[in-house]
């Protein structure tokens, strides 16, 4: 293996000083745009690598962002991150990503190794089951701004960005009134998680609006797994009284809930109308297209990316705990619509 070039090696060849050499390499001002152009030819002909890492020492910035999801096999989750890379990358930020897998202690561990990597700053989406929020504390306590979107918690110094998903599960189920369902179902997520509470409280709140009443029938708790629709089946063939309207606060198991009912010959809209939520593409693919909630997750991405490095670079606060909440949309397809 051949021997690794330094600066020094570089600034002997073109008999100039090291500090010409690294100041070339960094695109300093104070150096001439031919010194610049001869330094870094023959740094690419040498094959020389900046070590990033150490440029930053003195600045004490890694210039990267980690990065905390449930799942990135998630559609909705790959619109979030597709938003943060492309500020980052952007912004010359690298982004470490990793997933919880919808764990609390695989969300500590990730949390905790993110911390001893240096990131300037820490997006996270939470885990199903996260109920203590002790390990974002090490970031807050140094100044490290954490952000949360989508799944956030009102964690002291930290900000959030969201979508009022108690309206939007009111618009959602007040679209199936109107379409004239009686008798609904609301398919949540685990309640323990903020987002999919105030969802179950639109959908209550809109079905009080119309005078129906709300009981443990109206409601399915679920993982919202595809691979779970069984349990789906089996609420609707306990319950009394046939429900024709149902809202899922996810549309891959929307999509998985209409493909079981077809199997028992339910026709969709006709005998059950369906809305989901997020408006992932899965939703203009299948048969019938999908009704749903339009949830911008590339624009929350974005946001979220344009918010921590605004915040490094000084040009905006996060500590305060600043929320942003962007506007949904309803969209309307034929798994829902009497037309």
């Amino acid at each position: 293996m051949g021997k690794k070039i330094t600066i020094y090696d570089l600034a002997e060849q073109l008999h100039v000083s090291p500090a010409t050499v690294s100041r070339s390499l960094n695109n300093h001002p104070s150096i001439s745009t031919e010194t610049k152009t001869k330094v870094v030819r023959a740094a690419q002909e040498a094959g020389y690598k900046v070590n990033k890492f150490a440029a930053n020492l003195s600045k004490q910035k890694s210039n990267t962002i980690g990065v905390i999801v449930p799942k990135l096999n998630s559609a909705f989750m790959s619109t979030i991150l597709a938003g943060v890379e492309k500020i980052a990358n952007e912004a010359g930020y690298n982004l470490i990503i990793s997933q919880s897998l919808e764990s609390m202690e695989k969300e500590k561990m990730n949390a905790h190794a993110l911390f001893q990597s240096g990131v300037d700053a820490l997006i996270v989406s939470l885990a199903y089951d996260t109920s203590t929020y002790d390990h974002f504390s090490n970031f807050t306590k140094v100044g490290i701004p954490v952000l949360f979107v989508d799944r956030v918690y009102p964690m002291e110094n930290c900000s959030t960005i969201v979508i009022d998903n108690q309206q939007a599960g009111h618009d959602a189920t007040e679209h199936l009134i109107q379409q004239g369902c009686k008798n609904l179902l609301h398919v949540s997520g685990h309640l323990n998680r903020s987002i999919y509470a105030e969802r179950l409280q639109g959908f209550k709140n809109a079905m009080a609006k119309h005078h129906m009443e709300f009981t443990d029938a109206n409601l399915l708790e679920s993982d919202l797994d595809p691979n779970s629709v069984g349990e789906l089946i089996n609420h609707l063939q306990q319950i009394n009284g046939a429900i024709d309207g149902i809202f899922v606060s996810n549309d891959r198991f929307a999509a998985s809930c209409i493909k079981e009912l077809q199997k028992l010959h339910y026709k969709i809209p006709e005998d059950i109308k369906v809305i989901g939520f997020n408006n992932d593409s899965i939703c203009e693919l299948m048969t019938p297209t999908l009704s749903t909630i339009d949830y911008p997750g590339y624009q929350m991405g974005v946001l979220a990316a344009q918010g921590v490095i605004g915040h490094l670079n000084g040009n905006i606060d996060l500590l305060p705990a600043n929320s942003i909440s962007l506007r949904h949309r309803l969209v309307v397809r034929e798994s829902s619509s009497n037309d």
